[in-house]
Order: C-alpha cells, then structure tokens, then sequence
C-alpha cells in the first residue's frame, strides 16, 4: 500500500490559519494502483474475453488494478516467464502445468480461465473416417508435442488401437490447412470453439471426437498461474474477484461485450470466425475463476502419473491454490 501523503502548505501561512482550517486542507492522495503483468498463453483471441472486459469495462481499475497484457511471441513464454518473475500472472494449461511442476518449474494454479476442455481429435465430416476405427492405418496431424502420444493412446485405447496404429505429423500451427489439404486425416488439438468454425466456414465442416468422451479425465483447458511465492498475494485475489466481475458482466451483456472485444487495436478480430468462437465460448468462462476443483487436479495428475508422463503426484496444494480473501 502506498504511503498517505499530505498538502504542504505555506511557511508563515500556514501558522495563522485556525486549526479546523489546517485540517481541511489536509487531503489524502488516492493510492496509486497495484501494477500488473499477465502474459497471454498466444494471440489475443475469444479464449481471452473475460480479459479484455475487465479491462475495457473498468473492471481491474475499480479493483485498483493497472493490468499490462502481454500476448507472447512464443507460446512456451509464459510458465518460464512467470517461474523467473519477469511477469505477475501467465494463461497456461492444465494438461501442461502438471508436467512443468513435474519437471521443477515453481508455478501454481491461482485461478481458471477456460473450465471445460476444448481440444478434439477431429476428422472431415466427408472423409472417409467415420468413426475412431477408422483412423487405423492412417496420419494424425498435432501441433504441440510432448502430450500427442499419450491423448491419442487413449482415445484410441477405447477402440482397441493406439498411438502404434497410426503416424502422427507434426504439422505445426496448420492444423485446418493440413486437414482440409489431405495431408492428414485427422488432427489433435484443435479446438471445438475455434477450428471447428474455422473448417465450417471454409465449407469442409469437421467431426469432432471429445476426449473427455473417450477416456480423458475432465480438466481446465485454461488456467491463470504465478510463481508459488506469490500464493498469498492479495492483489491477486482482486485480479480474480475483477475477473468474476467481467465474466458475470460477459454473460448478461453478451453483445456490449462482444463491441468491447473488438474495440480499439483489436479491430482486425471483427469477422466471422471470431464472432461465432465468442459465441460459442461464453458458456465455458469459470463463472467463479478463484475457485479450485481439487479433485480434478489430482485426477489428472494421477492419470498422468499411470501413464509415466510424471513421475509422481504431488500434493495438489503444492501447485494449484484457491487464493485467500482480499
């Protein structure tokens, strides 16, 4: 907190002025506001609306926040960012925080973003995969490596197959070209608010199957994390009450929202695709951010844990906290 400041007045002046009158020239400075930096899990997009509206709508600053939004050049930026505290708070994933704090990175869960999952193993409604039997033989295209195996190992573990059955592709951030191109026949990792849109508007619609349909366990796609020194901060915990604030705003005002979103520098983001992933996340935003499900962490971690991707489970309060009051 900053330090109550107080008017200087006159030399002799301020001596012959009655007591009262001393007193009322004495005035408090407004605290200055508790700075912030949050470092975007990629490009601003749909994902981040309960952001952008707190910001947009006052919802930090009547919460004595100024929070800087960093979207990164690289999306692995954030969790090694917010670990060496160059930044305050980082989007991440929970798939992804298990394995960091496995591999020592001093980072903990403080709020959520995005509590549903999102990504898919989708193939072309008109392909000739009709169903998870079908991909044997054949090319899975993937994005992020280091989780590939082990997501297609069990969605197609309930059909009898796995990762041996087919040949995964690393096709990079092309995962709807690489579809609609016939370099793949299917493709891990996009998302059912985004690239689900995205194949429909380019008139190839996609079929998406859901992990968590088929042997996932249910987890956070996004989540807000901080170094562990930083657990106790309450300056965080207004950053989550604010964006509790946003979100319940986002989802009673879902067109004043949708006007705040594309606003100013984020103009470009007026289209087709942005406005149905807007649409079609709204409804997956924690509606209350602070909150923990702590089973849910210690469900995946325990999952990850029988298929070796970890090598132990650790204490959930060890890396995922539900912040004290402010």
């Amino acid at each position: 907190m900053s330090l109550i400041t107080r008017r200087a007045l006159p030399g002799l002046a301020a001596l012959a002025l009655p007591a009262s009158a001393a007193m009322a020239q004495t005035t408090p400075a407004a605290p200055s506001p508790a700075k912030l930096t949050l470092m975007l899990d990629w490009f601003v997009n749909p994902d981040h609306a309960p952001i952008v509206v707190a910001q947009e709508g006052g919802h930090f600053a009547r919460a004595g926040l100024e929070v800087r939004i960093i979207a990164p050049a690289d999306p692995n930026d954030p969790p090694r960012l917010v670990a060496a505290k160059q930044a305050d708070l980082g989007v991440y994933y929970q798939k992804s925080l298990h394995l960091a704090v496995d591999q020592g990175l001093p980072l903990a869960r403080v709020g959520t973003l995005v509590a549903t999952p999102l990504s898919t193993l989708t193939v072309l409604r008109d392909g000739a995969v009709k169903t998870l039997a079908d991909l044997k033989g054949r090319k899975i295209g993937f994005s992020t490596a280091g989780f590939e195996e082990v997501a297609i190992d069990t969605i197609l573990g309930t059909v009898g197959l796995s990762s041996k059955d087919v040949t995964l592709v690393n096709v990079n951030f092309g995962l709807s070209s690489a579809l609609m191109s016939g370099q793949v026949d299917a493709i891990l990792g996009g998302f059912r608010n985004f690239e689900l849109h995205q194949l429909d508007i380019e008139g190839r619609p996609g079929r998406a199957f859901y992990p968590e349909q088929h042997g996932m366990p249910i987890y956070d796609e996004l989540i807000y994390v901080a170094h562990k020194d930083r657990v106790r901060d309450p300056v965080l915990r207004r950053f989550m009450d604010a964006l509790e604030s946003a979100t319940t705003f986002l989802l009673n005002n879902r067109e004043e929202s949708w006007k705040m979103f594309i606003s100013g520098p984020r103009r470009e983001l007026d289209n087709e695709l942005n406005r149905r992933a807007f649409a079609d996340t709204a409804d997956r935003f924690s509606l209350s951010p602070a909150a923990l499900d702590r089973n849910r962490y210690e469900r995946f971690a325990k999952f990850l844990q029988g298929r070796k991707m970890i090598g132990s489970v650790p204490p959930v309060e060890s890396y995922a906290v539900e912040l004290p009051p402010a």
